[in-house]
């Protein structure tokens, strides 16, 4: 195994988890976010050696997945209808089991996808201001009405949850 193959095996096997579930965010559903990080390794393997050498590793598999899911959004033979044969698939579980998690992630599938996006590059992931204005490619005001806006939406459907 080449030092390359070595170095980009071992990113993917330690953040590999945590970079699906952030693809799930960004998405709302678990096949797309398992399509979405495959997409997201491979066009990252093509580039390891350039962005091993900037150290932005992941930072740049987020990127990745934020633009790959906007272009799949805009594809117009997209449907929104669920894959597979009815009845036949298994289903996916929501969470890991908590139900406080779970109710949060199906706050978040209602908010619309940029500002989903938004909010989970924003809170969930930590990353500041800036820098999920560059990774989403919009303003820094944009994504303050954003998070916002998202959060608003979340308090809203949390309190009407709990009520």
């Amino acid at each position: 195994m080449s030092e390359r193959d070595a170095g980009f095996s071992e990113f993917v096997a330690s953040r590999r988890d945590h970079l699906r579930r952030v693809a799930y965010l960004i998405c709302g559903d678990w096949h797309q976010a398992d399509d979405l990080l495959q997409t997201a390794l491979a066009k990252a393997y093509v580039a390891w050696p350039r962005i091993q050498r900037d150290g932005h590793e992941e930072g740049y598999v987020r990127q990745i997945m934020v633009r790959a899911n906007i272009d799949e959004h805009r594809r117009p033979w997209r449907r929104r209808e669920r894959s597979g044969l009815e009845g036949y698939d298994a289903e996916v579980a929501t969470g890991p089991g908590h139900e406080e998690r779970a109710v949060l992630l199906d706050a978040l599938a209602e908010l619309g996808p940029m500002v989903r996006r938004a909010v989970v590059l924003r809170y969930w992931v930590g990353l500041s201001v800036a820098e999920t204005a560059a990774e989403l490619g919009i303003a820094e005001g944009t994504v303050k009405g954003y998070c916002a806006r998202g959060l608003e939406r979340l308090r809203e459907t949390l309190a009407a949850d709990r009520a």
